[in-house]
């Protein structure tokens, strides 16, 4: 759960950090994109972690099949939206990218 809390933290920094520096007129987005798939790599193995304790915790308990078969599909479930909100956030930077130099266009015309 500090690890999840952790994550959460550093999205939200850098989410400030791409806002703000998206109103530059030079933006680097290569080292946008870079800190971006940094920052989902951090997210996806902190949930891979989180996961991993959740089935090691099992060990030392009385847990019923259709108990873990419950947890199995819930932890598919956040993987699933993990990877969908990741492929979001990348497509959302790409976006942006080309809406900046739509807009630059436009005022050079």
């Amino acid at each position: 759960m500090r690890n999840y809390l952790v994550v959460m933290v550093a999205t939200i920094c850098l989410g400030v950090g791409l806002a703000t520096g998206a109103r530059a007129q030079n933006i680097d987005w290569h080292t946008q994109q870079k800190m971006l798939k940094s920052q989902q790599k951090l997210e996806w193995h902190t949930l891979k972690v989180q996961q991993q304790n959740r089935v090691l915790s099992w060990k030392g308990q009385k847990t019923s099949p259709s108990q873990r078969a419950l947890a199995m599909h819930e932890m598919q479930r956040e993987r699933r939206d993990l990877k969908q909100r990741q492929k979001d956030a990348r497509q959302d930077l790409k976006d942006r990218r080309r809406s900046v130099g739509d807009m630059q266009r436009a005022l050079h015309h």
